[in-house]
């Protein structure tokens, strides 16, 4: 199983991005995520095997407590950059969270799991970026917007999910939920 860890967005963050999705989604031919799909990744765990799967769970439920994690939805850019664009992303702005993804990463670590060469830069992956195109229009519906903020929230949790590419494209479902202390 392809599996990963991370927080779910709450339903008018969701429908923001929705509203925002669709002023972009026709000035660039990209691949661009479905709003369900929306998620902020913390650890990325890759193929796992089902019969492991409750010394994981066992893993990620034994990270240190700790408070909800207020969160904030804004920005918008490209990795690697706006030159050489791959990724179109909407930023994460959440101090906290790079705690959890490095205590997450300690524990996926102690089972075997690769730990993360890059240093984590929370966001939310809009689109994917395949082929060299004329991003005039994107870029100008990006300055045309009222506002660069989404949502704002208070994650209480964060979620296993699993990873399943299929021909309608990824389907994410939760194998299980990890609440914080308070």
């Amino acid at each position: 199983m392809r599996l990963f860890v991370g927080l779910d967005l709450p339903g008018d963050t969701i429908r923001n991005l929705e509203r925002l999705l669709a002023i972009l989604r026709p000035k660039a031919r990209i691949s661009w995520t479905a709003p369900a799909n929306l998620h902020i990744t913390t650890k990325f765990i890759g193929e796992w095997p089902e019969e492991r799967m409750d010394e994981l769970k066992l893993a990620l439920g034994g990270l240190a407590p700790r408070g909800k994690i207020p969160v904030r939805i804004r920005r918008l850019g490209f990795f690697p950059d706006a030159q050489s664009p791959r990724i179109f992303w909407c930023g994460v702005d959440a101090p906290a969270l790079e705690t959890l993804a490095k205590d997450t990463d300690s524990a996926a670590a102690a089972l075997g799991i690769q730990s993360e060469a890059r240093s984590f830069s929370p966001h939310l992956t809009l689109g994917r970026i395949k082929d060299r195109l004329d991003m005039r229009p994107l870029n100008e519906a990006i300055a045309a917007l009222p506002s660069p903020e989404f949502g704002a929230f208070e994650a209480r949790c964060f979620f296993l999910y699993r990873s399943q590419t299929l021909s309608t494209g990824s389907v994410y479902t939760k194998l299980a939920e990890f609440p914080f202390s308070s």
